[in-house]
């Protein structure tokens, strides 16, 4: 599946983007707003979720035909179909969270007490939520500071003959080292768990994330690019595992089974998408790609703009990842091209000039409730206290850590704005950057 081709660029576009980098160099002589001066923007980034009356009639027929779960509807049967071939995938099955969609998946592949399984450190928490709550330890590796994504290095150095499943995770929008990661898993006999959570539409080597492991799972939270409030899929190319994922999260009952068949296979729970949470999706696709090509032309602008201010250093991504989803715009502050202004500082000047910003995630591997966890009776009874104990040092990860301290988020819906939303940002940055010495003072 190949991204589409980029429109030629007029003459009168040319000029227009020339001249912007321009206007951003123009002096800024007015002191910050966390000063006392006036803000750079004075209206809000464009809002999120987009939706209007098509959202309206999709939960109107649901409502209307009494047939609100999917074991008596059509909703997300029809949604699984469409994400299924928007994605490339052979078997899509919905579920009721990103979290739920990892859990099935791991569950499915049998990953239980006394496993480990390879993550990232940079990561969102339900990674190793998962992980836990299969009473299995997560192993945390390394992350590319340039990329933000897992080292596949580290990953490599993580495994051990305990491994029983690596879950890399496409961070942003943007893709991990695919086919260095495949190797690995290839060499070793470990099945991927693809966590595509917030790359829906990313894309490497012209194909689209979710099927390039034994399973890919993606979440349609509030926040991410395809919203239904909460929901998530498990895609793949395996039947066999399509089937074990969709017994699993409908209470150990398989497809085929109704009515009063009350037999049982394996063990499961509920994590069914409701048919509410699938009308919501098949209205809310009919914008993505129309969204993410915005975003794309968006983040392509800021960046060349942000490269020649010095200072952000927008993440890079790897030369296979064709296509980039901007679930988030990721960015490593470098405080010395600042006169020394702390992060934290930065991000609350930043924040008043009408542009908030975030630092992103703090090291994963270092959260006190792993601790807790293992101090737990069933983790002290599976894995004994000297196993846990070397656990802390084994999970040290120095380029983690610094990224975290580096790290500067903006998110997604501040990138579906305008051209001059983007120069407004680099105006705001250019404001404190002039003024940092300032600022630190203050």
């Amino acid at each position: 599946m190949k991204s589409p081709l980029r429109p030629p660029v007029s003459r009168r576009g040319f000029l227009s983007a020339a001249a912007a980098p321009a206007l951003c160099r123009a002096a800024v002589s007015e002191k910050p707003a966390i000063l006392g001066g006036t803000p750079v923007r004075a209206t809000r980034f464009p809002g999120w979720p987009v939706h209007d009356e098509a959202e309206d009639s999709a939960m109107l027929e649901v409502v209307r035909s009494g047939r609100w779960g999917r074991l008596n509807g059509s909703a997300v049967s029809r949604f699984e179909s469409m994400y299924a071939s928007l994605m490339g995938a052979g078997h899509c099955l919905a579920t009721s969270s990103g979290t739920t969609a990892l859990f099935t998946a791991l569950s499915a592949l049998g990953v239980g007490p006394g496993d480990e399984v390879v993550l990232p450190a940079y990561t969102f928490v339900a990674c190793a939520n998962v992980i836990l709550q299969h009473y299995a330890l997560p192993v945390f590796a390394d992350t590319d500071p340039e990329t933000f994504q897992i080292d596949p290095a580290s990953l490599e150095s993580a495994i051990t003959d305990r491994t029983a499943a690596l879950m890399p995770v496409h961070l942003g929008g943007a893709t991990f080292e695919v086919e260095r990661v495949q190797a690995i898993a290839n060499k070793r006999g470990l099945p991927i768990v693809e966590d595509s959570c917030q790359s829906h539409l990313a894309e490497w080597r012209g194909k689209r994330t979710g099927s390039f492991g034994k399973a890919g799972c993606f979440s349609f939270q509030a926040s991410k690019n395809l919203n239904s409030g909460e929901g998530g899929a498990v895609l793949t190319n395996d039947a066999e595992m399509a089937e074990r994922c969709y017994a699993f999260h409908n209470n150990s009952r398989g497809r085929r089974q109704a009515g009063a068949d009350f037999s049982y296979q394996q063990s499961g729970f509920n994590a069914r998408m409701t048919e509410f949470q699938a009308a919501i999706l098949l209205s809310q696709m009919k914008r993505l790609e129309q969204q993410y090509e915005t975003r794309e032309k968006n983040a392509a602008y800021l960046s060349s703009m942000l490269r020649e201010l010095g200072g952000l250093t927008p993440a890079r991504t790897y030369a296979g990842c064709t296509r980039n989803a901007y679930h988030l715009y990721m960015m490593r502050y470098d405080a010395e091209q600042f006169a020394g202004l702390p992060r934290a500082r930065f991000l609350k000047a930043l924040a008043a000039e009408g542009v908030p910003a975030s630092g992103g995630y703090s090291p994963l591997n270092k959260e006190p409730f792993l601790r807790n966890t293992f101090a737990t009776r069933g983790y002290q009874m599976i894995y004994g206290k000297k196993r846990l104990a070397d656990w802390f040092e084994r999970n040290q990860l120095p380029a983690n850590d610094r990224l975290c301290s580096e790290a500067v988020w903006l998110t997604q819906n501040q990138l579906l704005g305008s051209r001059r939303d983007m120069e407004q940002i680099v105006e705001a940055v250019r404001k404190i950057k002039q003024h940092a010495s300032e600022l630190a003072r203050a």
